[in-house]
């Protein structure tokens, strides 16, 4: 996941180990995506727009 997320231009990328499927995305500081609110992991389409504009989520 690091390694796709720089391909899709993220900057430093630090993964946290987490618990009971947790997958979270926090761009600046700011939750970007949450998969347990949005039930899903997100597709490279949606990661890119993440990076591309962190106010909108």
């Amino acid at each position: 996941m690091r390694d796709r997320l720089r391909d899709l231009g993220a900057g430093p990328v630090t993964l946290i180990e987490g618990r009971g499927g947790v997958f979270d995305i926090i761009v600046d500081g700011r939750l970007a995506w949450s998969k347990h609110a949005c039930g899903r992991f997100p597709d490279d389409t949606e990661i890119a727009d993440l990076l591309a504009a962190p106010d909108s989520a």
